[in-house]
């Protein structure tokens, strides 16, 4: 992962190109921008592998652009309309199911795997691509809020590297950076806000789907803009940080910054802290992670803080978004604290974007979930997924 914590592998990775990436989530945000990438960059990215999840149109069309000789989808479904939509003469092979993203993480003919399903189906082919000893460029945080210990391990096994997608962690990253012998004293992460940045607990209570996905900087899917909304975003960060680079969970703390320019800082022994700055775009992070270590010329906009005018800070309402603090109790709890945290969770905004819960029953069914959670074993990935299901029928029944 880094140079910087004795519980990832060195960050030895060979300046090679053109390298192979396989896509895990290739029609949501981060694959469709990781494409982009892609394709400005031929000379140094060919697409090998494009997993998606029902999504078959939009995956035909990437398929068509970039040719991977292998595909994968999450249903039959979804491989009779794929398969109807690829043009003639194009015959890759298509995987079908879960499994198959397993497959996909762990080809050979893969140097790169971007792991960018959402949610916690994520975590198995990450896994695999881990122990299959790849680069995993990681979009998927809740890979490591279930399974970071595992994925750590099987890293050191196989000499996988992980670098890190996400906006805030991938400035961490760079702020770690050439300061190999030096553990940092702590990481700060900047939030957004999301939408209901300034509002009181009270004003919450009537919110709705429709205004939580409103996200006033980046362009999200609806799970991950939910968690923006609650501030759960954050604290899945927050474990996931931890499991990045070793420091205990007092030890990461998280800002409101509304401009989302300062993406995260590194703090270090004597006071000085490195901050990562740019316009808000998931080119940057994606660019830097497939092509590390060079920095790419993407034909984004460069920042001008003269024209940014003013960056603001302010410190998290815990009472008005308490998922924050919960999450960060999870880690502090346990290894099998996490799993629950994010199993109830992911049904809970399932609920929320159907209608059938409040914005507020979110983290009250978070609190309850986690205070009934007695620890438990989870030392091997079917332990993981056995407590991940139990949590999700425990959420059914709280929600």
């Amino acid at each position: 992962m880094n140079t910087y914590i004795s519980a990832w592998p060195p960050l030895v990775i060979e300046d090679r190109f053109p390298r192979r990436v396989a896509v895990l989530g290739c029609t949501g945000s981060i694959g469709v921008n990781a494409l982009k990438v892609a394709a400005l960059h031929p000379d140094l990215l060919r697409v090998s592998a494009l997993a998606a999840g029902r999504n078959a149109a939009l995956l035909a069309e990437q398929a068509a652009t970039f040719r991977p000789p292998l595909l994968a989808v999450l249903d039959e479904a979804s491989a009779k309309a794929l398969r109807a939509a690829l043009p003639p003469g194009y015959s890759p092979d298509i995987l079908v199911g879960p499994a198959g993203y397993e497959t996909v993480a762990a080809q050979p003919e893969a140097d790169v795997v971007l792991s960018s399903i959402v949610g916690a189906a994520g975590f198995p082919p990450t896994l695999a691509a881990a122990r299959a000893g790849k680069i995993v460029a990681l979009a998927n945080k809740e890979s490591l809020v279930l399974g970071g210990h595992l994925i750590r391990a099987a890293c050191r096994k196989s000499g996988a590297v992980v670098l890190p997608v996400d906006s805030e962690h991938n400035a961490l990253f760079q702020g770690l950076l050439g300061h190999a012998d030096e553990t940092p004293t702590r990481l700060i992460l900047t939030a957004s806000g999301g939408p209901f940045r300034g509002r009181t607990r009270a004003e919450l209570a009537g919110v709705t789907a429709a205004q939580a996905l409103n996200h006033p900087n980046w362009c999200m899917g609806p799970k991950v803009s939910i968690d923006s909304a609650t501030l759960m975003n954050k604290g899945l960060e927050i474990i996931e940080a931890c499991h990045l680079y070793g420091l205990p969970a007092e030890r990461v703390d998280a800002v409101v910054h509304p401009q989302s320019i300062v993406h995260s800082l590194v703090e270090y022994a004597d006071g000085s802290q490195i901050a990562h700055l740019s316009h808000p775009d998931m080119r940057l992070p994606i660019a830097h992670c497939l092509c590390f270590p060079r920095h790419l010329p993407l034909g984004l906009k460069t920042l001008d803080l003269a024209r940014v005018g003013s960056l603001t800070f302010e410190a998290p309402d815990d009472e008005a978004f308490p998922c924050l603090g919960l999450a960060k109790a999870a880690y502090a709890a346990g290894e099998s604290h996490p799993i629950v945290l994010n199993a109830v969770n992911e049904v809970a905004v399932e609920r929320f974007l159907a209608g059938a819960i409040g914005f507020l029953d979110l983290p009250r069914a978070l609190e309850r979930a986690l205070a009934e959670h007695a620890p438990c074993p989870v030392g091997r990935p079917e332990d993981v997924l056995a407590l991940d299901r139990a949590a999700r029928a425990r959420a059914a029944e709280l929600l």
